[in-house]
């Protein structure tokens, strides 16, 4: 983390380290709560923000490269029907709906449109926040 860089200082495609704040960390979900969009595009990992009924509010630059897809193109649908039909199932959008409360690292491998890529995802929700998340982060 480096906290001498303005949040919106911080470049796309930043080191975990030089990112204001980490896929790992624990105060994720409270940072994302309070992000800006500019904020969202700093990071060096995918951030997909979502209504509780899964419909795409804010997409970052980042998540756009492991995608293939831009924010245009997927804000205001569906993550799980329309835009990544790969995670509509029990380990992504089946826990999205029916947990209450998550903050949960698994391991998955995308299989939508492009070759399949191979990714840690951190699915983040709280009762009453005004979104949740799902963060993206590329693995070897």
């Amino acid at each position: 983390m480096n906290a001498t860089l303005p949040l919106h200082d911080v470049i796309a495609g930043a080191t975990e380290k030089d990112a204001p704040v980490g896929f790992a960390a624990p105060d994720l979900f409270d940072w994302l709560e309070a992000a800006s969009a500019d904020d969202l595009d700093g990071l060096p990992f995918g951030i997909v923000a979502m209504a509780a009924d899964g419909t795409v509010e804010r997409y970052n630059i980042a998540e756009g490269k492991l995608s293939g897809l831009t924010p245009a193109r997927v804000i205001g649908r569906s993550f799980f029907t329309s835009v990544a039909p790969c995670t509509n199932n029990f380990m992504v959008a089946h826990r999205f709906e029916s947990e209450p409360a998550i903050d949960a690292v698994i391991d998955y491998v995308f299989t939508f449109r492009l070759a399949p890529l191979k990714v840690r995802l951190r699915l983040l929700k709280r009762p009453g926040a005004q979104r949740m998340y799902l963060a993206v982060e590329k693995r070897d």
